[in-house]
């Protein structure tokens, strides 16, 4: 099963469309992609009975851990500047120009 054959079905899903082997097909086939009838069989009887909904928040909980910065790391924070500092800039660097 790839990842294709999923976006696959989670678009079906997405778009309240039955996944079912024919769904999937057509699904790939209007993206250009010729898969195995083995394959789309495989991964429509793999769906059968999953909450695609809960699976999605659960997929959604368990990787946001691993975005977040890890704890011992500080974030370096910029000075915000301001947006009259950035055009007396801007300026004094045009003057330069015809200085």
């Amino acid at each position: 099963m790839n990842m294709k054959d999923v976006y696959a079905a989670l678009l079906l899903h997405s778009a309240g469309q039955p996944i079912n082997e024919a769904n999937v097909s057509k699904v790939l086939g209007a993206a250009g992609i010729t898969e195995e009838a083995a394959k789309v069989k495989a991964l429509v009887a793999a769906l059968e009975g999953v909450n695609i909904e809960e699976a999605c928040a659960k997929a959604a909980l368990a990787a946001a851990p691993a975005a977040a910065p890890a704890e011992g790391k500080k974030e370096e924070k910029k000075p915000e500047v301001s947006e009259e500092k950035k055009e007396e800039e801007a300026a004094a660097g045009l003057a330069s120009l015809f200085g």
